[in-house]
């Protein structure tokens, strides 16, 4: 039996921890597991995101992605946003992100979405290549802006 890709539950939470604030290092935030903590908590139990998990064979999670539903207002019809994929180093390169790259669609599509959408660092060219690889196209024609409030 190989790697498995389930939807998480607020049951989950305490595996999901370390992932997740290991995902936001990464984006350069310090550690602070009550800051996921909290994060996972409110998104989980208001039904505010959909979190992926990736186990191995033993049960150990071992990657996870989180997607939020949202609108377009140009297709007037749903669309998700995919903000998180981590996986951890030892099992990179062994599909496991694929596999939840593939959940996540699989998910958008039984809600209805249309559309997904992501971002990425620039210098992530690893997960670049990844989602190209599965048919991703990068924006050639919107500019993405922020405002920090």
């Amino acid at each position: 039996m190989g790697h498995t890709v389930r939807r998480s539950s607020l049951l989950d939470i305490d595996r999901l921890i370390p992932l997740f604030d290991a995902y936001r290092q990464f984006y350069g935030q310090q550690s602070d597991l009550n800051i996921a903590r909290r994060f996972l908590n409110e998104r989980l139990s208001r039904h505010e995101s959909v979190v992926l998990i990736a186990e191995d064979p033993n049960g150990v999670v071992i990657g996870f992605a989180q997607v939020f539903p949202a609108f377009s207002s140009i297709l007037a019809a749903p669309i998700s946003i995919f903000h998180d994929l981590y996986v951890v180093p030892a099992a990179r390169r062994c599909g496991v992100g694929t596999m939840l790259l593939k959940a996540v669609a699989e998910t958008a599509r039984a809600t209805g979405a249309v559309r997904l959408e992501l971002a990425t660092a620039i210098t992530n060219t690893t997960a670049q290549r990844l989602y190209e690889a599965l048919g991703w196209k990068r924006d050639e024609e919107f500019y993405m802006y922020s405002l920090s409030l």
